[in-house]
């Protein structure tokens, strides 16, 4: 797996662990709410969701870090195809964020983004 997608796994992986902590645990604060929503509007309806999708950017960052570390520890084979799992699972988020709330237009930009260069890198 060439520089590039490696490189973009980092990003990647280091964006789904930044916001996990804003969705998980931090939502309440109105500043983090305007940061993923361009609301200050709290919704405490949401909890669940915004604690489960928190825990999915997380499972997602730790699904790259675990290929890249795969990858450099001599099992390839195992690495590369999980990378661009990972990678394909990101982009499709980001596409249905995109299609389902085109108001979050940045986070999905966020998630699709390091994902599609990720598989069009990793792709050679």
């Amino acid at each position: 797996m060439n520089a590039v997608s490696q490189a973009f796994a980092v990003l990647a992986a280091a964006i789904h662990l930044v916001v996990w902590p804003l969705e998980s645990f931090l939502y309440g604060h109105p500043r983090v709410r305007r940061l993923l929503t361009g609301s200050t509007a709290d919704a405490p309806e949401v909890r669940l969701w915004r604690v489960n999708v928190g825990f999915y950017n997380l499972f997602l960052a730790l699904g790259l870090i675990t290929g890249l570390t795969l990858l450099h520890t001599g099992h390839p084979n195992a690495g590369r195809p999980m990378i661009l799992y990972v990678a394909a699972f990101m982009l499709a988020g980001g596409l249905t964020l995109a299609a389902s709330a085109p108001k979050l237009w940045r986070g999905a930009l966020g998630q699709a983004v390091p994902a599609a260069v990720i598989l069009l890198a990793g792709a050679r």
